[in-house]
């Protein structure tokens, strides 16, 4: 699905943003070695990368050229290697041991938290930071980008 010409960089990235916190919600849910937790592991795995690939090149980095947008990029980053580094542990544990559902909820509160910060405080800031032009491009090669790496990951689990 392609960026509307209407949309801007917010209106993408809050699109991904429903789809993380749908995922992390369902999977927390889950309990064992089962179908629908491997599904919806992979999904919010998936999820997660084909977002922070594109939210990193054609969001963070372009505010990152900027001084007051260094300070929010770089926490924000921060936080991208935090879930990074959950997901690498979940992708490492058995599903069915008992520290799985543990580091999932963790994972999950960071989410969760990324996105209300993104939201709530980070759009607001970068709003004052990029042109109106600057923000739908930006959301047209977010849109492409995202969809490469969604697919990619798809075609990868094949």
């Amino acid at each position: 699905m392609n960026a509307k010409v209407n949309n801007n960089i917010f209106d993408e990235l809050r699109r991904s943003h429903d789809k993380q916190r749908k995922y992390a919600e369902q999977l927390i849910q889950t309990s064992g070695d089962t179908e629908e937790r491997r599904n919806l592991f992979d999904a919010l795995k998936n999820e997660l990368f084909a977002h922070a690939v594109a939210e990193d090149r054609y969001f963070y980095i372009p505010l990152m050229m900027t001084d007051p947008g260094l300070n929010i990029t770089r926490h924000a980053l921060s936080e991208h290697h935090e879930m990074d580094e959950l997901l690498e542990q979940l992708t490492e544990t058995k599903f069915s041991h008992p520290s799985w559902l543990t580091t999932a909820k963790k994972l999950s509160e960071i989410v969760h938290h990324h996105l209300k910060e993104e939201e709530h405080s980070f759009f607001q800031q970068a709003g004052k930071i990029l042109g109106e032009k600057e923000k739908k491009d930006l959301a047209k090669q977010y849109a492409t980008e995202y969809q490469k790496y969604l697919n990619k990951d798809k075609d990868s689990l094949v």
